[in-house]
């Protein structure tokens, strides 16, 4: 799938239920030649106004790639951090150099072309997917430079050092720890199915069976395609090499963690059942380019949730949309990635 468009979360309001009888706006003017309502309904320091068709194409644009915001659409508390959002990339987005936004324009010709091939073979094709989110291809091309513009521009103020400090924190907090692992795994459920396999005593008497295999001296690699119910590992030795151990369940994270090197363990219970397992090597990701410019962009994105939190306040002049009868939720977390074997989170 094609890269998110939007640097920081459009969630905040959607930890809330969508409310009955949300306040409505005003029935919006529209022009004769497009049919599109031209109601202001905010304006922004130094002439800055969003029109009604403006703020729906918006909206509507993020709809596409994040299906599961239609439910929020009338929630007045999801209309006011989209205004925000938008707000914040058009102020942001106009600051940006010629160099930001010549780098920017490429990335964004590569993204259209991502875009209309995925959706293209969607059924009914790139035509269908715009009309039924009522925008046109042009929206999407808007809020993506306004995107990279944004982006390209923050990321331009995050000097090394602070990168080099980034780093130091985040690796103390072992978040850059990476380390291979073989295991074979005796699940409780059928990782497919997910119906029941074994019971946690017949699993761990199973484990305990592998274990006493192993030091015998039985081979790893052949006893984790006899034994193992992790299909991400059984016919690789029962190894994941080089992995980030962010990724795994807090069990399995912490004995990869903590296991003496080339040793085989007693069974480890996790949520899927039970581990026998051998780490063979430990160590911290370096900062090399590709890490570097990872923190950048988690910097920058911090500044603009930072500008977004402290700045939008005083840059609003007027704002029409419904206000929410409550303060929005805590900001929602992006849904993780899905497992792609038992040993990941």
């Amino acid at each position: 799938m094609v890269a998110l468009l939007v640097a920081f979360s459009v969630l905040s309001a959607c930890g809330e239920k969508k409310k009955d009888g949300a306040a409505a706006t005003a029935s919006p003017s529209t022009t004769a030649a497009t049919g599109k309502p031209t109601d202001v309904i905010a304006t922004y320091k130094e002439g800055g106004k969003i029109t009604r068709a403006e703020f729906d194409s918006f909206i509507n644009v993020n709809k596409m790639f994040s299906p599961q915001l239609a439910q929020f659409m009338t929630d007045p508390a999801f209309q006011q951090d989209m205004l925000k959002q938008m707000v914040t990339f058009r102020v942001l987005s106009a600051k940006a150099d010629d160099k930001v936004k010549a780098d920017a324009d490429k990335q964004v010709t590569e993204q259209m072309k991502a875009i209309t091939d995925y959706f293209g073979k969607q059924e009914g094709g790139m035509d269908k997917q715009l009309k039924d989110n009522g925008i046109a291809l042009k929206d999407i091309e808007s809020l993506m430079k306004m995107s990279f513009y944004t982006m390209g521009s923050m990321e331009g103020k995050v000097n090394d050092q602070a990168v080099q400090d980034a780093y130091k924190e985040q690796a103390a907090a072992h978040a850059f720890d990476v380390a291979t692992v073989s295991h074979i795994l005796i699940s409780l459920k059928d990782a497919a199915t997910q119906k029941d396999l074994r019971t946690k005593d017949e699993a761990l008497a199973r484990a305990k069976e592998v274990k006493g295999k192993l030091d015998k001296g039985g081979d790893f690699a052949a006893l984790a395609k006899e034994y193992s119910d992790d299909p991400g590992s059984k016919d690789n030795g029962g190894t994941y090499k080089d992995a980030d151990i962010n990724q795994w369940v807090p069990e399995f994270k912490a004995a990869a963690s903590t296991l003496p090197l080339n040793t085989v363990s007693d069974p480890v219970e996790s949520s899927f059942g039970y581990h026998v397992m051998k780490v063979e090597s430990r160590s911290t990701k370096p900062l090399d380019d590709t890490l570097k410019a990872q923190i950048k962009s988690q910097l920058a994105e911090k500044s603009l949730s930072d500008f977004a939190e402290k700045e939008y306040p005083n840059l609003i002049e007027t704002n029409n949309l419904p206000k929410p009868e409550a303060s929005p939720a805590p900001a929602a977390s992006a849904p993780a990635s899905p497992a792609a074997s038992p040993a990941a989170k």
